[in-house]
């Protein structure tokens, strides 16, 4: 059986068992643990699956499409975790930019809020998180908990940085589509010390169904290198604290 087949054999087996260990893989597959290891690996860097201690985790199908976007995406959660000190407490809300950063945190000694079950999903097999879920109605479209419950759970919580997203930004503010999303990430800031957003340049220019906030209500932002200077100084000029990713191919170069 070719590479690509027996990996995406591992893929629905994976996903229809939710964790999975990897002597249990062999003996299902019929292959060596080496070769499984090797195929976990490829389906980690493709976003399909996350090793863990013991075995592996299947990660939720609507944050692993394939993005154009991805690798920008990546970039900016690079930047983002290393803004995280090891006993910090952080909110995470949902998105494909969030999930990149929450792939970055495994292994580290944090408290992780938040509100999205693909990224729940990812770091509750780690124990070296301590993670909490926040409760309320799911959003099946993005598989995050939005609503009155919700954001009742975050007036009882305080975190040192909420890294949030949006669907849109232009000079207006930041939008997302959802009423509801919008409340209860109105509702993140609120219990945050800082506000990070973490955007890619694609989201510049655009304006969604209903705004979240002004740009000057931001404490800092967090972008990829293809960002326009016109919009970093939009950015500035409201007293945004703008962080810009490198890219992979960059720090290649740098090293060279």
């Amino acid at each position: 059986m070719q590479s690509s087949q027996r990996q995406s054999n591992l893929a629905s087996l994976i996903r229809a068992r939710g964790f999975a260990r990897l002597n249990e893989l062999a003996e299902t597959t019929q292959v060596s643990e080496s070769t499984i290891r090797r195929d976990l690996i490829a389906l980690e860097e493709r976003g399909v699956v996350r090793r863990t201690h013991g075995g592996v985790v299947s990660i939720s199908a609507p944050y692993i499409k394939s993005d154009e976007t991805r690798r920008a995406k990546q970039d900016i959660a690079s930047l983002a975790v290393k803004l995280i000190e090891d006993g910090d407490t952080i909110l995470l809300d949902g998105g494909t930019t969030t999930f990149e950063i929450a792939r970055k945190l495994a292994g580290r000694k944090i408290q992780v809020i938040t509100n999205a079950i693909p990224v729940a999903e990812l770091l509750s097999t780690d124990e070296n998180v301590n993670l909490v879920m926040l409760g309320g109605y799911v959003y099946p479209r993005s598989q995050v908990a939005i609503g009155p419950l919700t954001a009742g759970m975050l007036q009882q919580l305080n975190c040192r940085r909420a890294f949030l997203s949006a669907a849109g930004i232009n000079e207006k503010g930041l939008f997302n589509s959802n009423l509801l999303t919008v409340e209860t990430e109105q509702a993140m800031m609120r219990c945050a010390d800082t506000v990070t957003v973490v955007a890619d340049s694609t989201k510049f220019g655009r304006q969604s169904t209903i705004k979240l906030c002004s740009l000057d209500e931001i404490d800092e932002m967090i972008v990829d290198a293809a960002v326009t200077q016109d919009w970093a100084k939009i950015l500035k000029a409201n007293s945004i604290d703008l962080k810009i990713a490198e890219t992979a191919e960059s720090k290649t170069n740098d090293d060279k």
